[in-house]
């Protein structure tokens, strides 16, 4: 039997790059981007399955208010998903208590290396069985090889507790893969540097998260005419960006949308319902009504 490793290709030692080192450093550097490149045209043939894993992680945290995004892996893998998750929170005003994650190696891990403990699957479930998963939880498990332990096993963990579950590997036929609701292949192929999956791999697996997260948190209502409504205005830039937003949200001047911001306590969805002329308690209602959809407020009165 063919070892596992030679059946995967981003374990391959390509021709194509043997003399790498060898080369003009212009040349290196156009060679490594051409990769990069490769792995981002892996994406398109997968837009469907990434778009039907989103789609179905806004259905159920919609259904489920307290329910996470719950991101799993290890090494680089986990270092993306949690710079994933982090981001949501100042973008989409995604709640820091709804997202969590599982990362071989623990916090410490984030920040220097940890190899040995993407094999601990005591570990894994250990970590698993702190957070207490639930079935309102979405688990986004990342593992370039498709085979790490420690991602694999908090993805059944997650799985068992009625989780939706999601895995983004690099190699096809890998048993992360087989393992969960949506999967989620990244045939990124070789990589320069033979093994180093923090580069291809790693690239093909942030914008893979880019294109979900984004698209879950659009279904869930957080943006409205291409606009990040629910931003958290926590310094000058995004104070800023918060008047432009409600100015070109209610089609109105800088001083309604400013005037309107300070009644909300600078939350922009309702300013904008403010600046168009609904009260705060109106507009707090509708938000309610509509799961805090302004699009869907605004086509219900007829104003979208």
């Amino acid at each position: 039997m063919q070892p596992l490793d030679s059946m995967r290709k981003t374990e391959e030692f390509s021709e194509i790059y043997r003399d790498l080192e060898t080369r003009e450093s212009p040349e290196i550097l156009t060679t490594i981007l051409d990769a990069q490149e490769r792995g981002l045209a892996s994406l398109k043939p997968i837009i469907p399955a990434i778009a039907a894993a989103a789609d179905a992680a806004a259905n159920l945290l919609r259904e489920h208010p307290a329910g996470r995004l719950v991101y799993a892996g290890a090494g680089t893998s986990a270092r993306l998903g949690v710079q994933d998750g982090v981001e949501l929170v100042p973008t989409f005003g995604w709640p820091e208590e709804r997202l969590a994650y599982l990362i071989a190696g623990g916090p410490a891990a984030l920040t220097r290396t940890a190899e040995g403990a993407e094999d601990n699957v005591d570990q894994a479930m250990a970590d698993a069985r702190t957070l207490k998963l639930c079935a309102g939880d979405v688990c986004i498990a990342l593992s370039a090889s498709g085979v790490t332990p420690y991602a694999i096993t908090a993805s059944n963990a997650a799985r068992t507790a009625g989780a939706l579950t999601i895995g983004i590997a690099n190699n096809p036929d890998t048993p992360l893969l087989f393992s969960v609701d949506h999967a989620i292949l990244l045939e990124s192929g070789p990589e320069p540097v033979g093994g180093s999956t923090r580069m291809t791999a790693g690239t093909a697996q942030k914008v893979a998260l880019n294109l979900f997260s984004t698209l879950t948190m659009i279904r869930l209502g957080r943006v409205y005419r291409g606009m990040m409504v629910d931003v958290i205005p926590s310094n000058a830039k995004l104070r800023k960006r918060a008047v432009r937003i409600v100015v070109d949200g209610a089609d109105t001047d800088e001083n309604t949308a400013r005037a309107a911001l300070d009644t909300t306590d600078y939350h922009v969805k309702p300013a904008i319902l403010v600046a168009r002329g609904y009260s705060l308690d109106d507009a707090r209602s509708l938000l309610e009504t509509h799961h805090g959809d302004l699009h869907a407020v605004l086509a219900a009165q007829g104003n979208a």
